[in-house]
């Protein structure tokens, strides 16, 4: 429990940095790897809904899990890249990677993340917010990419690559959260959790 959340929390994700993110902040929680389960979404009309869609899965497969006893809130997080409507994930692999880091190259894009709070146990309804963020990414040559999805900071990245490590190195300019890209819109959560409480009845 945290100060400030009169009930327990539990991160619907398996993320380090997301993690350190709601630590940082002062929150206590428990965690609970969802697994895969985002993958069940196969489609959805804008990148905003499929991170949503994928958020909203992570908390419901974790609520499912716990069993819980007393009111508990389950955060959900999904983060994608996108390109125009083009929607570019973790990546597969590392040629998948290089493929990716090559469509971003030279461009403005965005960055999106889903949140989804999901009360367990009951039926209330779950409080939904996506976060968007501007990514300016200067123009990177073949051998930069190759070098840096050969470190492996790219695997298992959004966009595939790691603003928070040597990622940074690629970005000119953002607009919006900074966290927002990293993984986890920290803003957005603070301002939705107390509205998500109030709606549930929770004083």
């Amino acid at each position: 429990m945290s100060a400030g959340c009169p009930v327990p929390l539990v991160l619907a994700s398996a993320s380090e940095r997301r993690r350190k993110i709601l630590s940082d902040a002062g929150y206590h929680f428990e965690v609970c790897d969802p697994g895969e389960v985002e993958n069940a979404v196969a489609a959805a009309p804008t990148p905003e809904a499929l991170a949503l869609a994928k958020a909203r899965a992570k908390a419901q497969a974790a609520a499912a899990g716990l069993q819980a006893k007393e009111p508990t809130v389950v955060i959900g997080a999904d983060t994608l890249a996108a390109l125009g409507g083009e929607v570019l994930g973790k990546p597969l692999d590392r040629i998948d990677a290089v493929r990716i880091l090559t469509r971003l190259s030279g461009t403005r894009h965005r960055v999106i993340t889903g949140l989804c709070l999901w009360l367990t146990p009951g039926h209330a309804q779950p409080e939904l917010a996506a976060e968007t963020s501007w990514v300016e990414m200067r123009r990177l040559s073949r051998e930069e990419i190759e070098a840096y999805v050969a470190t492996g900071e790219a695997d298992g990245k959004a966009g595939a690559y790691a603003v928070q490590e040597t990622g940074d190195r690629f970005i000119e300019r953002i607009e919006g959260s900074f966290l927002n890209v990293v993984g986890f819109p920290l803003e957005r959560f603070n301002e939705r959790l107390p509205h998500a409480l109030k709606r549930w009845g929770i004083p």
